[in-house]
């Protein structure tokens, strides 16, 4: 009989589809990102990206409780500071924003999450770029390299457990590493930013961290254009020692995310970042999708993709609704 076959069996119910289902997401593979700003004596709300706020110390230990109590994964910091310079010296204080707040955060919460900080420049700096400028205006790829290495210290000094290394600098991952394994910081892990590419969605994101930049990062982040370019990326960073590899945005790159993770031998991360979550934000603000539903759905395709970890700004909210089932 005519069709022989009839896939729609195992669609027939919620338990049908449940026990046939491919992919799962559970609140262990999501990593919530937050934002800290200096100074701040309440939460500022970031008009891009609503239901996201700069936190104050405070109101980040308090959120940072509720994320692990939602079953989180992970954390990942962003400073917010008052002041910068050329050199972003405010990265490598320990009193700075960021570094003072991951000491917060790990005297709170102890090994009870994997604390991660983003090791950049670009919110430290007061011309908004990744590293240190040259004469000419261009991003000074090993000397940036020195001060990643002092970032890192700094940063595994202060309590985090795995840094991200986002600035895409040549070399950045063997430099990073080496720094502190000579500091002795040898069981910090590193969470590479392999394939990161210089997309039009960051634009939220760059308010959250009131970003300075001038001009764009097509000359360090990766071209849009190119996916064989990210698997040499991913390469390098694991030959230089990455303990895990990402690739950023996640929707956009879904078929780079699963070339990545069909060669990686570590885990493998997705950055759901700011432009994502204002587009999805936006469009159920106005009625024209369901935000529940399309949230689920951008999750498990970014998983379906091959990410092991996905980083998003829906993290507890997600993690609530995934918990119900």
């Amino acid at each position: 009989m005519f069709p022989a076959h009839r896939p729609r069996r195992l669609r027939t119910t919620p338990a049908m589809r449940r026990l046939v289902s491919e992919t799962e997401v559970r609140p262990r593979q999501l990593v919530l990102p937050m934002f800290v700003k200096e100074g701040a004596s309440s939460p500022v709300g970031i008009k891009s990206m609503p239901g996201v706020v700069q936190h104050t110390r405070d109101s980040l230990r308090a959120a940072a409780v509720e994320a692990v109590q939602a079953g989180v994964g992970g954390i990942m910091l962003f400073g917010v500071p008052a002041e910068r310079d050329a050199v972003g010296s405010g990265a490598t204080d320990p009193k700075g924003v960021l570094n003072a707040a991951l000491a917060d955060l790990r005297a709170e919460l102890g090994d009870s999450t994997v604390l991660m900080a983003d090791t950049c420049l670009d919110e430290f700096t007061d011309h908004g770029h990744c590293g240190l400028l040259a004469a000419d205006g261009t991003v000074d790829n090993d000397a940036t390299l020195e001060v990643y290495g002092e970032m890192a210290v700094a940063q595994a000094q202060a309590g985090a457990h795995v840094l991200g290394p986002s600035g895409m600098m040549d070399g950045q991952i063997g430099f990073i590493r080496a720094a502190l394994d000579e500091a002795g910081f040898t069981d910090t892990g590193l969470l590479a930013y392999s394939a990161k590419y210089a997309s039009a969605l960051y634009g939220p994101f760059r308010e959250a961290v009131e970003s300075q930049l001038q001009g764009d990062r097509k000359t360090y982040q990766q071209d849009p254009a190119n996916a064989r370019e990210a698997l040499r990326e991913v390469q390098q960073d694991l030959a230089e020692g990455a303990d895990m590899v990402m690739v950023k945005p996640a929707l956009p790159y879904l078929d780079v995310l699963r070339a990545v993770a069909e060669i990686s031998d570590v885990p493998v991360a997705a950055y759901q970042i700011s432009g994502e979550y204002a587009m999805v934000e936006a469009a159920a603000a106005n009625g024209w999708i369901e935000r529940e539903r399309t949230i689920l759905e951008t999750l498990t395709s970014i998983r379906r993709a091959g990410a092991d970890i996905v980083l998003t700004y829906w993290a507890v909210e997600a993690a609530a609704w995934l918990d119900r089932g």
